[in-house]
């Protein structure tokens, strides 16, 4: 296929050279009537850019089949038999992957380290899920995706589901052994979902974890925003082989997808694709040898110890992204909380993730020597600052098997079932009707339909004054929690 092509954008770039004088939604018409003061900050292309998508970039039939061109343009150049776009991101993405796999079954097997757009996808379904644990280290306290052996045993207590959903890249960049896990699935005859958001530029590189489709996953959904270059909201899922439908999975999108999707979003993908099929190899080198470099000058500022081996062996992770620089900031003795709102504010330096001993710094191709510098320069800083910070209130952090709560109803009927908001403590021991989620990275500690347990009612009410952030919970204080009535 011709890679030099971006249907959406040459598309874009006819509808202004034909000058279309649009009486069709949106209604700010090419931005002539947004106020000024907003385009003053927006600027005025992002409104001559916002089109409509038939009767507007397309004709009302859709009949130059712009988007279906530039979708296959992306399946060719990852290698994929299908993809299919999303403009609501792989939250939606991801919902769609779970409809279209368990949807006529209910049941699903789900690592339980998903994201929180996984659970609410059980929520919106009625899915029920058939959890499988992640490898947890005691030592950094963190969460790798499943081993092959953990969802082998899994599937041996409970063969009854549809198909297997793991996170792969986690937020932290650590990565399962998908091939082995595929395997496993297909033996069965089973599907292999991979919630990869973080792993849209790991078709492109050798250096990078193996990507899902290569190593034998069925459908995987990926953010182009995240490790991409695209805008965000954009989202793509890439399917192959017998074991999924396309047609269902496409229905199933239908489903939840907007009606009115952004041009600008299919726009930031189309060009991405053709950017990367023409440069990306070396951009990605590229932006892996800045990584490098930022590792060893970081391990050289007293205080910081950058994570890579720590992450990786039999029982860790498979793989790592090396394009996410996990820092420990233990021997300093503060929080990542702590450390990233005293970079936000005296440096204007912003981290992807922070927890309460480590912050992440995401690399992507966009970045070079001058970001890189300022990202040093900055960490240096707080380092040398951090002799001056308040002692960070200690998280009491949950053993594994504390983790492992009992599910005693399914997301769904939690979720809408007569509830209560109590106390806190006295919330030990009945069944949360709520998602309760740190966040980043996002991965729910509470679900609605498990026991809730004193060790995660201590390890939410710790780390919230450490400085975790709770966005979901129906009190974000956490002075109450939502449980099932009794």
């Amino acid at each position: 296929m011709d890679h030099t092509q971006a249907p959406v954008l040459d598309a874009l770039e006819a509808y202004h050279r034909e000058h279309h004088t649009p009486f069709t939604p949106p209604g700010h018409k090419q931005g002539r009537g947004a106020d000024p003061r907003v385009r003053a900050v927006l600027g005025e292309d992002v409104f001559r850019a916002d089109v409509l998508a038939s009767s507007g970039l397309d004709d009302r039939a859709s009949s130059s089949g712009i988007i279906a061109r530039a979708q296959e343009l992306m399946a060719d150049a990852v290698g994929a038999e299908n993809a299919f776009f999303s403009t609501c991101g792989s939250s939606l993405s991801v919902k769609s992957a779970m409809l279209a796999v368990a949807g006529r079954h209910g049941r699903l097997l789900v690592g339980r380290d998903a994201h929180k757009s996984v659970i609410s996808g059980l929520v919106l379904s009625g899915l029920q899920p058939v959890w499988v644990s992640p490898r947890y280290d005691r030592d950094q306290h963190l969460a790798h995706p499943p081993s092959p052996a953990d969802v082998e045993r899994a599937l041996e207590r409970d063969s009854d589901v549809a198909g297997v959903l793991i996170t792969s890249p986690t937020p932290y960049g650590t990565c399962a052994d998908i091939s082995a896990i595929a395997e496993l699935c297909h033996a069965r005859g089973l599907p292999l979902l991979v919630d990869e958001a973080w792993g849209a530029h790991l078709p492109f590189h050798e250096r990078l974890p193996t990507w899902a489709m290569d190593a034998g996953a069925d459908l995987c959904v990926v953010s182009i925003h995240k490790m991409g270059a695209g805008l965000e909201q954009g989202s793509v899922f890439h399917q192959q082989g017998d074991l999924i439908d396309p047609t269902f999975l496409a229905a199933c999108a239908d489903m939840l997808s907007t009606t009115s999707p952004n041009v600008l979003l299919w726009a930031g993908m189309d060009g991405w694709r053709r950017q990367m099929v023409e440069h990306g190899h070396e951009l990605l080198g590229r932006a892996l040898d800045l990584a490098a470099d930022v590792r060893r000058q970081v391990d050289a500022i007293p205080g910081l110890t950058p994570l890579r081996d720590q992450l990786l062996g039999a029982e860790a992770s498979h793989e790592l992204d090396e394009l996410k620089v996990l820092i420990d900031l233990s021997e300093l003795g503060i929080s990542g909380y702590q450390a990233a709102d005293w970079l936000r504010g005296h440096r204007a330096v912003d981290v992807g993730l922070s927890d309460h001993r480590r912050i992440e710094a995401q690399l992507s191709l966009a970045d070079d020597a001058q970001t890189a510098g300022t990202l040093l320069e900055a960490l240096s800083a707080m380092a040398k600052a951090a002799d001056g910070f308040d002692t960070p209130p200690p998280v009491d952090l949950p053993s594994k098997s504390a983790l492992e709560t009992d599910a005693e109803m399914i997301p769904r009927d939690a979720f809408f079932a007569p509830f209560e908001d109590v106390p806190l403590r006295e919330a030990e021991g009945r069944v949360c009707a709520e998602q309760v989620t740190p966040y980043p990275p996002g991965i729910p500690v509470l679900l609605p339909g498990e026991r809730v347990t004193g060790e995660i009612l201590d390890y939410l009410a710790t780390g919230l004054r450490a400085g975790m952030v709770l966005p979901d919970p129906a009190d974000p204080k956490l002075e109450t929690v939502r449980v099932v009535a009794r």
